[in-house]
């Protein structure tokens, strides 16, 4: 990334780091889509895990870290990738860069097209972009949805082996 992208992009973290992603998504809205994600795990047996991050720290950005790095990290770090049928899916939100991104499990990497992963990420970071967080966060939602029911069978009687609720990194 040329010296003043990097730039502009580390002051863009900097003034964000002021803000807060519970601004965005407060109590209400992180309720309803923890219920919208319970919803969406009736119907099919993977598992969902949506973290957002307000912003990356300065070194990160001065070291070049891209929104997918930090998102495989997250996914690591959340032990999304835990699951007996290695069929987690973390949907990750970099407010700062208005950036989305998917990390799917093998199990789930393997049975849903590269395509659906995209158009969630699209569709969530246009929300995002225009301060529609909760409506993004539905719609991406919705279309994961679509892809993983056919995927993914329901579990009878299954534990839920990943929190609904999103959280904020």
């Amino acid at each position: 990334m040329p010296s003043s992208n990097r730039f502009i992009r580390l002051l863009r973290h900097c003034l964000m780091l002021g803000r807060s992603a519970a601004r965005r998504f407060p109590g209400a809205v992180m309720d309803r889509i923890e219920s919208r994600v319970a919803l969406s795990e009736r119907r099919h047996g993977a598992e969902i895990r949506i973290a957002i991050e307000t912003a990356l720290p300065p070194a990160a950005i001065l070291a070049g870290q891209t929104p997918r790095e930090r998102a495989l990290e997250v996914f690591g770090g959340l032990r999304v990738w835990d699951t007996e049928a290695n069929n987690g899916i973390l949907v990750y939100v970099l407010l700062a860069d208005h950036a989305v991104e998917i990390v799917a499990d093998r199990g789930a990497a393997a049975r849903v097209a590269p395509a659906t992963w995209d158009r969630a990420c699209r569709v969530l970071a246009e929300a995002c972009r225009d301060g529609r967080e909760e409506e993004g966060a539905i719609a991406a939602l919705d279309l994961l949805d679509e892809a993983l029911v056919d995927a993914f069978p329901p579990r009878s009687g299954g534990a839920d082996e990943i929190p609904n609720r999103p959280i904020i990194v």
